[in-house]
């Protein structure tokens, strides 16, 4: 019998137990969003329910990390490696230029979901934006609406279609392009239900329906998050392009050398 390495499988393959944690974080964070709009009488009143959500998010990302090891998908290597590049988002993040909305990070983790796989890119995106907080001192009511964003990237870079060469380039930069423009969305929803703006065309109506407060949110976004959401999103496109190829060689590498794709091969 020899050892025959394969093409690299996804490290953190979708087992049932890690399935349903992830889609219960998911649709947590999906309410966590979009509350507001289901009563939003009450939105001034929970403005500062955002660390209850943290509170919640964190045993339920855990619980996805404990399903991944109970059925013997995830091991001491993989938790390593998620570690590692957590730290190196983590360090990333203060060197991208935040005043102008582009970070670093969210290329990594565009790239690792894709190569790595969804649950990989979900658990890491979270942990990422975690560690990042933690660097940076940039806890606050915004940390958990950031880390179950980062996470829907990572997962979605796993989800994407398969390519090759340039093509999987190409779609790697639209991918990072259209997330870097629905990261910024999602975010506004951290604290523009709870504030106050004018004219009220843009502002979050406590006595308007979902229907006028959603075309309000998206005219919010067009008016004020436009400078921070396009340069996050052709950073993020340009940056796939130029270290897309070389990170994703690495990351295939690490995977076949820490032996997660060996399988053996009868001769």
């Amino acid at each position: 019998m020899t050892i025959a390495a394969t093409a690299p499988r996804r490290v953190l393959r979708f087992a049932p137990r890690a399935a349903f944690a992830v889609a219960v974080t998911s649709l947590v964070g999906l309410f966590g969003f979009f509350w507001p709009f289901l009563d939003p009488s009450l939105a001034g009143s929970h403005s500062a329910d955002a660390p209850w959500l943290f509170v919640v998010l964190v045993p339920l990302l855990l619980a996805v990390v404990l399903a991944e090891l109970g059925d013997g998908a995830l091991d001491a290597k993989t938790v390593a490696v998620v570690g590692v590049l957590a730290g190196v988002g983590a360090a990333l993040r203060p060197l991208s230029g935040g005043a102008t909305g582009f970070s670093f990070e969210f290329v990594l983790l565009i790239l690792a979901g894709r190569a790595l796989g969804r649950g990989f890119g979900f658990v890491l995106g979270a942990l990422t934006l975690l560690a990042s907080a933690l660097v940076t001192a940039g806890f606050g009511p915004w940390l958990p609406f950031q880390m179950v964003a980062a996470a829907w990237i990572g997962f979605g870079a796993g989800c994407l279609p398969r390519a090759t060469g340039r093509a999987e380039l190409a779609l790697l930069a639209a991918y990072g392009a259209v997330t870097g423009l629905l990261f910024g969305l999602l975010l506004n929803l951290s604290f523009w239900p709870f504030a106050r703006y004018y004219p009220p065309q843009i502002a979050f109506l406590p006595h308007a329906t979902a229907a006028t407060n959603l075309w309000h949110w998206l005219r919010f976004d067009l008016t004020t998050s436009l400078g921070f959401d396009v340069p996050r999103a052709v950073g993020n496109a340009l940056l796939v392009l130029v270290v897309g190829r070389p990170v994703l060689t690495a990351l295939h590498r690490v995977a076949r050398r820490a032996a997660w794709a060996v399988t053996p091969d009868r001769a």
